[in-house]
């Protein structure tokens, strides 16, 4: 903590007094790319807090240079079983000798270790819940999996001095779930004044003369309309479409455009940092957002893309879930349809593309809504929270 901060503290006495206070943040994912966590990570280090952001290193990881420390660990194992048992076993003997005031646990995989430590040091526990985990689709035909996250989830969740989710229905689960009296909503929303470099279509390497189509994120999944996205395409004329991010449902994807005959105009680019990412959202003419009611992870849903394109002033097609269909249709940021059909999202796109007036109207409303979806606002509680718990 640099001496100007402490300083500049001494004016406000509910920031002295936590001032050195030390928050170890767990993440299990790939920290370089998580921007939920570094927008807590920045507006904790902003309000006087010591940040530890402890992750883990993956093969293909980019560089991180932020101003709060950072620990990354290997793992010897990517995924199942063992890597969830050992992602926490690392966590624990991490958690256990770190010096710290909070752990702060984002998602259910990170919670075991991190709610250990907590009650073995006696220090307080924050639990960040990004999804419903225990209705994921990867785990729904595994009842015995399921069962023993579920165990982890009741047995922790009840220890932690503030529980905080991505949006009401989540919250009402959560609390319906466990029983458990308040969970504190954070949408996943986006920074304000942080700019989105425009770029022409043609210097992404993008015909100028078609419109451009994207799905983006770092979970591009089974269940979430990239299949019939591609299917789509060969009934929307004039038109390129391009996935940017990671999930796996790619290979099948790539397979599904090579058999279609569309490498010409579907392109697919791995993970880039979050600001090459929005140069290619911020070129599109439509973001699509399209999970499947298949589970009620994903139908209740606010996925970080929704606010990427209202960021980049992006036109959205989604599916009719509730969380995004209300955010949607509230401020009329795009269209909804029933179901992730390929002739329902060619449609779609067929009627926006050739409505260029209704396609102004909806960026003017997605610039209207940047002004009132606000990181800053949303956190705003949770440092209210936290300086109470941490005195």
């Amino acid at each position: 903590m640099g001496k100007s901060n402490a300083i500049s503290g001494l004016t406000d006495f509910s920031t002295f007094v936590f001032v050195k206070k030390r928050i170890v943040i767990s993440v299990s994912n790939d920290l370089a790319t998580d921007q939920r966590v570094r927008k807590q990570c920045a507006e904790l280090h902003e309000a006087g807090y010591e940040i530890w952001l402890l992750g883990r290193k993956l093969p293909n990881s980019m560089n991180v240079d932020r101003p709060y420390g950072i620990r990354r660990f290997n793992m010897l194992f990517k995924k199942g079983a063992f890597f969830y048992a050992f992602l926490n076993i690392r966590l624990f003997f991490k958690l256990l000798f770190a010096k710290a005031d909070v752990f702060w646990a984002n998602d259910l995989d990170t919670l075991p270790a991190n709610a250990f430590v907590a009650k073995l040091r006696n220090k307080k526990l924050i639990y960040d819940s990004h999804e419903f985990f225990t209705e994921v689709p990867e785990i729904q035909s595994r009842p015995f999996v399921k069962g023993v996250w579920r165990f982890f989830e009741k047995a922790s969740i009840g220890k932690a001095s503030m529980v905080i989710t991505v949006n009401q229905s989540i919250a009402d689960l959560l609390k319906d779930t466990y029983s458990i009296d308040n969970v504190l909503v954070v949408r996943n929303v986006p920074e304000k004044g942080i700019a989105v470099e425009q770029k022409k279509k043609s210097e992404l390497g993008f015909d100028e003369e078609l419109a451009l189509l994207i799905m983006q994120g770092s979970g591009i999944n089974v269940d979430r309309g990239g299949e019939e996205l591609v299917d789509a395409m060969p009934m929307i004329k004039n038109a390129s479409l391009v996935f940017v991010g990671g999930g796996d449902a790619l290979p099948e994807l790539k397979n599904r455009v090579k058999s279609l005959g569309l490498t010409e105009r579907v392109r697919f680019v791995p993970k880039v940092p979050y600001e090459e990412m929005m140069e290619y959202t911020s070129a599109a003419d439509i973001g699509f957002t399209l999970d499947k009611d298949t589970n009620l992870n994903y139908r209740f849903s606010l996925p970080n893309k929704l606010f990427d394109y209202v960021m980049a002033e992006t036109p959205i097609i989604a599916t009719n879930l509730p969380e995004v269909a209300r955010l949607v249709n509230e401020k009329e940021l795009g269209l909804i349809i029933e179901h992730a059909t390929p002739s329902e999202i060619a449609s779609a796109v067929n009627e926006l593309l050739a409505n260029p007036e209704r396609l102004k109207v909806i960026r003017a409303n997605l610039r209207r809504a940047q002004s009132d979806l606000s990181w800053k606002s949303e956190f705003e509680e949770v440092l209210k929270r936290l300086s109470g718990l941490v005195r």
